[in-house]
């Protein structure tokens, strides 16, 4: 009798918490639709708020195995989802091709294969079952790769903070899934040991979620002057005057016309493998300060991005320098920062709008201007003013 009301204790707790991640995940949804947010992270977030309440809900005590046959399916593809996703939160440069929704497509399409094919071929099922957990684990890697690679010249303290907390929760729930799929174990099914643990990790996942788009309406007007600071558009307020309203910080004037001086002037941009982290002991700063002065008080939210301003800047003026007409694309790029031809030309052509070898062409076959020594003289002041 006590292991009776002991179960039915539990019970209650694992649909309580469930229904708290259904709410949590609906209100991400309303919220993003009263937004009428359409960027891509956009959507792909609301996605995987809607897989989650199908997660939730389809893992759940007493749902009916009879629904698995077309639940599993549409379940097996959201760790596709959230690898988009996380490509999109981590990688501002990032874009949704028409093969990522084709994955998702051949994902669930082999699923359903997998659960309709199963009282045929239950081998078969099984191995398919197995595929399918082995592509999660991937899927799961591949997201956590992303994370590492732009952790370090993300600029957004708390994009920083949230979404590797989110991230990493995320992966520790796809590998466990991946890895009950490997020993044959179904996950969550109902009344099993495993469904209670379920639950309380999706409602932590649901919490950091939700802690992530309530919390940033408390920055809109933070995120409006970022912009408007990026747009060239202070409203008559210096650069560095803008304050976050986490706690009103000012970014430092001074450190930004160091930091201005250090770019047009000393050119560090063109050092082989800078990073955040020496460029802050070069001023002798704390990173993070250096930080919120490159993201709140020029409005860049990765350090790549903001170090590529300049290196594209020095490259378009090489490439019409009709005096550099012979020198090889390749060693302009490696001259003015970049380690190799590819990250160049990409990163050239988002900011022009064209290769390198169409602007030079293009460069060079406007009218060449005769140099004008006294405005030469004027911008060398001007530098040595800001220094």
């Amino acid at each position: 009798m006590a292991q009776g009301v002991n179960a039915m204790g539990l019970t209650a707790i694992d649909l309580g918490l469930r229904g708290a991640v259904s709410g949590v995940f609906l209100m991400i949804i309303v919220v993003a639709l009263m937004r009428r947010a359409t960027g891509q992270q956009a959507l792909l977030g609301m996605a995987m708020a809607a897989g989650g309440v199908f997660y939730a809900i389809a893992t759940a005590p007493f749902f009916p195995k009879s629904s698995w046959w077309w639940v599993l399916p549409i379940l097996s593809a959201q760790p596709a989802v959230f690898w988009l996703w996380a490509r999109a939160a981590f990688d501002d440069d990032f874009v949704l091709r028409r093969w990522h929704g084709v994955l998702w497509l051949a994902i669930v399409a082999f699923g359903f294969a997998m659960t309709l094919g199963w009282t045929s071929w239950p081998a078969m099922a099984m191995a398919g079952g197995k595929v399918q957990s082995l592509l999660a684990l991937v899927l799961a890697l591949a997201a956590a790769a992303q994370t590492v690679k732009s952790w370090r010249a993300d600029l957004v303290a708390r994009r920083r903070r949230l979404r590797l907390a989110m991230l990493a929760v995320n992966v520790v729930l796809i590998a466990a899934i991946a890895g009950a799929g490997f020993a044959a174990i179904p996950v969550a099914v109902p009344g099993a040991p495993g469904s209670l643990q379920t639950a309380f990790g999706l409602f932590v996942v649901a919490m950091l979620a939700g802690a992530g788009v309530f919390g940033t309406q408390a920055t809109v007007a933070a995120n409006d002057a970022t912009a408007a600071i990026a747009s060239g558009d202070t409203g008559g307020q210096p650069r560095g005057a803008d304050r976050s309203s986490t706690g009103g910080t000012v970014v430092d004037p001074l450190l930004l016309r160091r930091l201005d001086h250090l770019m047009t002037v000393e050119r560090i941009y063109r050092q082989e493998g800078l990073a955040i982290g020496a460029l802050a002991a070069r001023f002798d700063v704390p990173e993070y300060r250096l930080r919120q002065a490159i993201n709140e008080g020029l409005g860049y939210r990765n350090f790549n991005a903001f170090l590529n301003h300049y290196r594209i800047d020095d490259a378009k003026t090489a490439l019409s320098d009709v005096t550099q007409r012979e020198v090889p694309v390749l060693t302009i790029a490696m001259d003015a920062g970049f380690q190799s031809i590819g990250p160049f030309n990409r990163a050239f052509k988002a900011e022009t709008g064209m290769t390198p070898s169409e602007f030079r062409r293009e460069a060079l076959a406007r009218p060449q201007t005769a140099p004008d020594p006294a405005r030469d003289e004027e911008i060398g002041q001007r530098h040595q003013g800001i220094g």
